[in-house]
Formats: C-alpha cells, structure tokens, sequence
C-alpha cells in the first residue's frame, strides 16, 4: 500500500502541497472508527493550504459541491456499493386477480412495487406476472377470461418487463393463489436448471470457450449451475386482497401461512385503509410481518375495475384509466353491458364454495 502511495503522490502534484501524506488513507477494508473519523471530512481543494480541525474539514466537505477544484477521497466506499448490489435478491412480482378489465392503476402497482423493493438494497425485480384467474372463479360480472387475458396482454406491450400468463386463466376449474405461486416458483427452478443444462452443453463442445463465473473457477459445473439463486415469487396485490384475508372461508388459513411465509406479499395502500392495523390484528399476519412490504402510493389513484365496469354500463368515458388498447378492444368486442355483469348472478363464489363444503 506504501508504494500505491507514493505512485499515487508523485502522479497528483497538486496533492503534496496539503500536507503529509499520510493524511490521505487508502484501505483495502473497512476503515477503524479513528481513522473514519480523521478522514470523513476529509477535503482537498485549491483554496483551502490546510485543514486544521474537525469543524473545518466539515465546513470544506459542505462546500465541495459548489467548488470545481474540490477532491473528496472515498476509496473505499464505490467498491462495497458494488459488493452489496451484487447481493441483491433476485424477485419476481406475481399479481392475479380477475383483471375485469386491466386498468392502468394494475400496472401501476408493479411500478411502485418495483420502484419499493429497489430502494431497501436488497432485492433487484427481474420480472412481473399478470395471471388473471379463470371463469371457474364465478365472480359476479366476470366476463370470459380469453377475452380478459388478451385485455391483459394488450395492456402489458408497453412495458418491457411485465409479461401475461395465461397458465391460470385458461384453465376449467378455479385455481388456489397458493398454487398458482408454487407453480410459477416451480418455473423459475426450471429455467435455472436449464439454463445451467445448456451452459454445460455448449462448454462442452469441442473448441468452444466460454466465459465463467469467478465465483465457480474452481467448482464442477453441476454444482456450480445449482448454486445459482433463483428468483423469488412474490404475491403483488392492493391493501383490498391483503383485507380479504381476513373474510372467513375466502382463504385457507395453512395457504394464508404459506403465502406469507415461503413467499412473501408486496401490498400496495391505498386511502380508506389501514394496512399496518389490519396485520397487526391478525395473528398470522403479525407472525410473518417481516416478509410483508408496505408499499405508500403517495400519487392517489382510486381507479377500480369495478367502477370502470359501471362507467362503461352507463356510456360515460373511460378514457386514460384504461390503456388505449384495452378501451379500444372492449368497444370492438362490446363488454360490460347490463348484461354482462349480471353473470354468475346467484352464484356462490368458487373459494367460499370449496371452503365451507362439510367433511363427509
């Protein structure tokens, strides 16, 4: 380090003029919390021969914004920001729901969602799921999923990372959330697993090179393809669905302890409710409220599929709460009439149809 130094002085002769050299530190680690302290304030600029205290190289820190000659040294600060982005966990955002029909506040959710989950520092969204849930489902107004799925698949050309997935809604009968999460978990797996596979494959071909992770220089391929993380899933949802848990037989209590404790739930807020209150009142939620993230919507929007449904009943302007595709396809295919939302009138919804069925 002392011939870094020294280098490092003869090739900056502006910086022999403020003094020893070794006021100036260069760590390959972490500082102690003396030499933290000797250097936080640490300024060297044209205008300033010497620093003498500790008020001094704070009030010269203050001006190095505004002075063009100002040189701050934090070696080595850049190289743990790095560090610690490379330990971001990988996430996929996963939202279903009847999507009747998408609205721009159903992709707004995955913006905020995203936009939350990057600001800890610990996780890094790689990808998200619309999965709107099949006509199995019996909700009143539902109209056909194929006619949903391709509002949803019109919707999401105008991002480059939220992709539909018609897995759930093209199937008969209605299927669990917990399932659909295992499912696109289980997806995840596979595509590591296979991606590890074709790794494999093509660094085995003859005068093929390929390049390696560092991390596996040393590590056989099999083990070194399983050691790579894979995403995780987790449920996007609105503060209604996270107060739906609370309604007796919608949900299953062991699917309830699942979600939020091998997934994990990223809840979007909205005025009118209090999420914190409502996990707090809930012994299950409470338990796992450390794999539950709270996302403020500081921009109000009070947009909801339903109102839009009862706008387009009564000939009123939805425009620019629906993409303009999505409006465009309701009109040429002429949705949510009176009619329409009179189906599955009388019908118990599937859920609470399933979970109040008596033990035989």
């Amino acid at each position: 380090m002392l011939g870094l130094s020294r280098i490092a002085r003869d090739l900056c002769p502006r910086l022999r003029k403020y003094g020893p050299w070794y006021d100036i530190n260069v760590y390959s680690g972490l500082p102690s919390r003396q030499e933290c302290q000797h250097t936080r304030g640490l300024l060297l600029s044209g205008n300033n021969n010497h620093i003498s205290s500790e008020a001094g190289r704070d009030t010269g820190a203050r001006g190095c914004i505004s002075n063009p000659d100002a040189v701050v040294l934090n070696s080595w600060d850049s190289s743990y920001t790095m560090e610690k982005s490379k330990e971001r966990t990988e996430v996929v955002l996963l939202a279903t729901g009847s999507f009747n029909p998408v609205t721009v506040m159903h992709l707004r959710l995955f913006e905020l969602a995203r936009d939350y989950l990057h600001s800890t520092g610990n996780y890094k969204v790689v990808k998200g799921i619309i999965s709107p849930v099949s006509d199995g489902y019996k909700k009143k107004g539902l109209v056909e999923g194929q006619h949903r799925l391709s509002m949803a698949q019109l919707a999401a050309q105008t991002s480059d990372w939220i992709k539909v997935d018609a897995w759930e809604c093209l199937k008969k009968d209605w299927t669990e959330t917990v399932a659909v999460l295992r499912h696109h978990q289980q997806h995840q797996l596979l595509g590591k697993n296979d991606e590890g596979n074709m790794e494999k494959k093509s660094g085995s071909r003859k005068g093929n090179k390929r390049k390696r992770d560092s991390n596996c220089q040393d590590i056989p391929d099999s083990i070194c393809a399983e050691s790579k993380a894979v995403p995780q899933v987790k449920l996007l949802c609105g503060a209604d669905m996270l107060e739906s848990l609370g309604t007796p037989n919608l949900w299953k209590p062991e699917h309830i302890v699942e979600i939020v404790s091998s997934f994990g739930l990223v809840c979007i807020t909205r005025m009118g409710s209090d999420a914190r209150k409502f996990i707090y009142e809930s012994d299950i939620l409470w338990k796992y409220r450390n794999n539950i993230h709270l996302v403020e919507e500081w921009i109000t929007n009070d947009i909801s599929s339903t109102k839009v449904r009862r706008a387009l009943r009564r000939g009123m302007s939805v425009r620019y709460l629906l993409p303009d595709p999505v409006l465009d396809y309701i009109k040429n295919h002429d949705l949510y009439s009176e009619e329409s939302e009179e189906k599955n009138s009388g019908l118990i919804l599937e859920p609470l149809m399933r979970n109040t069925k008596k033990p035989q």
